[in-house]
């Protein structure tokens, strides 16, 4: 087994250029921090990493598994065609909430609805990124040009704070085939904060999962539970 430890000032170096337009869209202060680059380093991690890397799991610490991550590897060979990130749906209902204004304008749209149907967003507590399709995807890489990122942020009116999920969320209401969605069951969230801020009527529409749990996620300091 080999370990590469990777200096996090390097990574930020490279990635700073690369991701600093998008971060005032998607970050929680409302300027553009060098250090707050590494919340967007799965968006250009193909950019980053030896060439000679094709694939990585990038994973949230507040996760506990309850099946060996090496099944989680075989999810790559379910991307679709020009699918470039795995990766799961957000299950609360903060981008109904981001997404208002253009829900307010759009009646009839799927952004930010429930699934099955609607496109409720993603959480970025679980990513599987190709990195060699996301080299080799044309538009994937046209999408984190600063003018790409300007045009989308206008069309959905998005300010939102919570760095590659934002991105990734944005562009998955845009261009839904560049994601394989995983099942709930490999990033199963545990936060409520949701339920009493306004869409208790409809959040379990958002948190219901079905089947056997693989990957518990306590996102916002929610306790996972023993076994």
């Amino acid at each position: 087994c080999q370990v590469i430890v990777h200096d996090v000032n390097e990574l930020t170096e490279k990635l700073f250029p690369i991701v600093e337009a998008m971060q005032k869209h998607f970050s929680a202060g409302s300027g553009t921090y060098y250090s707050d680059s590494i919340f967007f380093l799965s968006v250009a991690m193909h950019r980053i990493m030896p060439k000679e890397i094709t694939q990585i799991i990038q994973v949230d610490l507040d996760l506990k598994y309850k099946t060996n991550i090496r099944d989680l590897f075989d999810e790559f060979d379910n991307f679709p065609e020009g699918a470039v990130i795995g990766i799961a749906r957000e299950m609360q209902p903060v981008y109904r909430h981001t997404f208002w204004q253009y829900r307010r304008e759009n009646p009839q749209t799927k952004v930010g609805e429930p699934p099955p149907d609607g496109l409720p967003g993603f959480n970025s507590g679980v990513l599987l990124l190709n990195l060699e399709a996301m080299r080799q995807s044309k538009l994937y890489n046209q999408l984190l040009e600063p003018t790409m990122v300007q045009k989308l942020t206008e069309k959905y009116h998005f300010k939102g704070h919570l760095g590659d999920q934002d991105f990734f969320t944005m562009v998955g209401m845009e261009h839904p085939e560049l994601f394989h969605v995983l099942d709930c069951t490999w990033n199963r969230q545990l936060c409520t904060w949701w339920r009493d801020h306004g869409y208790g009527d409809v959040f379990d529409q958002y948190f219901q999962c079905e089947g056997e749990v693989k990957i518990y996620h306590g996102n916002c300091n929610t306790p996972i539970p023993e076994d």
